[in-house]
């Protein structure tokens, strides 16, 4: 029985909760993923319910080749193909994904034009370089004007690329030229961001777009939309106006929570509640109240992607990634469990029932039937704030007895923004990527991997996360990680310098104790894998590593995932240039056509393309191979001597 439980997770605090629960007669995650069982169909995207003909089940005979009059009759009621069901269905998850993303830094950008206009006295903007260099990216006029008139241009600019008509996304201009001029020639430049996702669900409907290329064109189109539109306005604002990260040390897992105080966990994706929050439970008149009530104090944690941003601008620590969020409730210790929107369980209402603690939802977007509203508002940012935290302290006398927190909690190191690598290995005055490229060169550094998304209950629990990463950077790939992936590898103690000399090969490991950085580097949320492509894009600027991202020794990977906001993001690094790997599962396995398409022909057209392998290990191998490959073509697939010059060499290279 020991043995099943533990092959739900990796994390030994997890398992603890699991075993918890059960005793507790409260039904997590879990336990409803062993009960329910996937649909085989709808997992290989032969499935559609389009239409109430439906819905149309075509799937793949198993075990026989299937004949060309055979395949004429595996179609819809409408005749679809088999192609044209997979294809649709994986626009639709990109369509639904980017919306996820793009709606977040929508959100962000009103925020901010709040905050510009003066309207929320508690935001203002916190990095002024930062703004000012958004300015002159966007052409914006700085001259001797305030930062609140420039950032009033910059947040109506930002806002309007989300209602464009025509033309290009503004922010496409921060990718290289050779890959903007790619995106041209293919067709696939996004025009306006809602424009691409709502032409994605129009070409889906019912007899519209029938052709599965032209409409996997619509997907690299609308998925780019995503990364190098709303989320990278979504990390550029949310830099600007609550500070760009720097390195900070905390600490993750559920052992973060704590006995005698009052614990608050936030959890969710957008920035603002959670700033606020971060503020407000500092504040001395909240302390005294929890006080009142019987509690030493106030204890902040995240949850998910929310817990990254609070982690990296103030040092909250992180109660856990997405698979934990249920069994943070199930230790008994916590008050209220404060969520926004996206990767949020309907189930934390039903576990919470078992236990004392308050769930409160707080966006007008996401209302969960049972839980408590509390809405958020950014114009009476402190007042909504503390109406929270007082509604947490006020739980504080309801805990009961049935406490455990789980004593596991590791150290980590977060804030590796765009600027921080910049400046930590080139420093103040000559920031640059230049000796990560030179050391990609010469070997030490064997490439780039960037290992981001979800976690998923079909699978261990941190696992494939944690044996892929330890495989990279024990073979010299730097690793790169946003969200749930990231906390995975905090957890098993990969994100601190010391995991270097542990797990890295010699080369990364020298090149992190020369630096003093982790092999493994966290960015931020899953929002803030735009981070990863302004790191892409330095690179190829920088020189010596070819002159686009599809030339970098680079790799992308979803070890784990769950959302559909994963196959945007993986279908804009597709569509950037990127050789991505995903895990778990793959929605067009139900047409041999599409997968082709997805696996092979994109890489003519983009220079990356898509993979899938479950298996941890020979995911990493096709990731090395994949960056081998990329190293020989650039010509520096093999060591090279170091040679001292003496005086007559120097004179031969003078007169050459």
């Amino acid at each position: 029985m020991a043995e099943e439980k533990k092959s739900k997770s990796i994390d030994q605090a997890t398992v603890e909760m699991i075993d918890k629960a059960s005793q507790d007669g409260a039904r997590i995650v879990f336990e409803r993923a062993e009960t329910m069982k996937p649909c085989p169909i709808g997992s290989e995207g032969s499935c559609c319910n389009l239409c109430a003909m439906g819905p149309c089940r075509v799937p793949l005979p198993k075990g026989k080749e299937e004949t060309p009059e055979e395949k004429k009759k595996r179609t819809g009621v409408c005749g679809a193909t088999a192609e044209t069901i997979a294809a649709r269905n994986f626009l639709r998850k990109i369509a639904a994904g980017a919306a996820a993303h793009s709606d977040h830094g929508r959100r962000i950008a009103e925020a901010f034009l709040i905050a510009a206009k003066g309207e929320s006295p508690e935001f203002q903007i916190k990095d002024e370089q930062k703004l000012l260099q958004l300015a002159l990216d966007l052409g914006i006029n700085i001259g001797d004007r305030s930062n609140n008139e420039i950032a009033i241009d910059i947040g109506e600019m930002l806002l309007g690329e989300f209602g464009k008509q025509e033309g290009e996304l503004i922010t496409l201009r921060k990718a290289p030229l050779k890959r903007q001029e790619i995106w041209r020639e293919v067709g696939v430049a996004p025009r306006g961001i809602d424009r691409e996702v709502v032409e994605a669900m129009h070409r889906t409907n019912m007899g519209v777009d029938q052709d599965y290329k032209n409409l996997l064109l619509q997907g690299a189109r609308t998925a780019l939309a995503d990364g190098w539109g709303g989320s990278m306005i979504a990390t550029e604002l949310q830099d600007t106006l609550f500070g760009t990260p720097s390195p900070v040390l905390s600490q993750i897992n559920l052992g973060v929570l704590k006995e005698d105080e009052v614990n608050l966990i936030i959890h969710g994706h957008e920035p603002q509640l959670a700033e606020m929050l971060a503020v407000t439970t500092q504040d001395p008149e909240m302390i005294e109240y929890a006080k009142s009530k019987g509690a030493k104090g106030i204890n902040l944690a995240g949850m998910c992607c929310t817990a990254n941003e609070i982690l990296m601008r103030h040092g909250v620590p992180i109660a856990g990634n997405f698979l934990q969020q249920e069994t943070a409730i199930v230790t008994g210790a916590v008050e209220a469990m404060v969520v926004d929107v996206q990767c949020i369980m309907q189930g934390l209402v039903d576990v919470a029932s078992c236990f004392h603690t308050k769930v409160i939802t707080t966006d007008s977007r996401a209302h969960i039937e049972g839980a408590t509203h509390m809405e958020f508002d950014e114009r009476k940012a402190t007042e909504s704030a503390k109406a929270i935290i007082k509604a947490a302290i006020d739980n504080f006398a309801n805990r009961g007895k049935n406490v455990r927190i789980p004593n596991q909690k590791s150290d980590l190191i977060a804030g590796f923004s765009h600027e921080t690598i910049n400046y930590l290995l080139g420093g103040l005055f000559r920031a640059s990527y230049r000796p990560l490229n030179d050391n990609i060169i010469n070997g030490r550094i064997r490439g780039v991997a960037g290992v981001v998304g979800c976690n998923n209950a079909r699978v261990t629990h941190d696992d494939i996360h944690v044996t892929l990463v330890k495989e990279l950077i024990k073979n010299d790939v730097l690793v790169l990680q946003t969200g749930c992936a990231a906390m995975a590898c905090a957890k098993a103690g990969l994100m601190v310098p010391e995991a270097a000399a542990e797990y890295a090969g010699e080369g990364l490991a020298s090149v992190c104790e020369a630096v003093g950085i982790p092999p493994v580097l966290h960015l931020g949320s899953c929002v803030d894998n735009a981070r990863i492509l302004i790191a892409a894009t330095a690179m190829v600027k920088d020189g010596g590593l070819g002159d686009d991202i599809s030339d970098l020794p680079a790799a992308g990977a979803a070890p784990e995932w769950m959302s559909e906001k994963a196959i945007s993001i993986g279908q804009y690094f597709v569509s950037s240039g990127v050789f991505t790997v995903f895990g778990v599962t793959w929605p067009t396995l139900g047409s041999k056509e599409v997968t082709d398409f997805l696996f092979k022909d994109m890489e003519e057209m983009y220079g990356g393309m898509w993979a899938f392998e479950p298996d941890p290990i020979k995911m990493a191998q096709l990731m090395i191979e994949h960056i081998d490959k990329k190293r020989k073509a650039l010509g520096i697939d093999k060591a090279r001597e170091r040679v001292l010059y003496d005086m007559a060499m120097r004179r031969e290279l003078d007169s050459v």
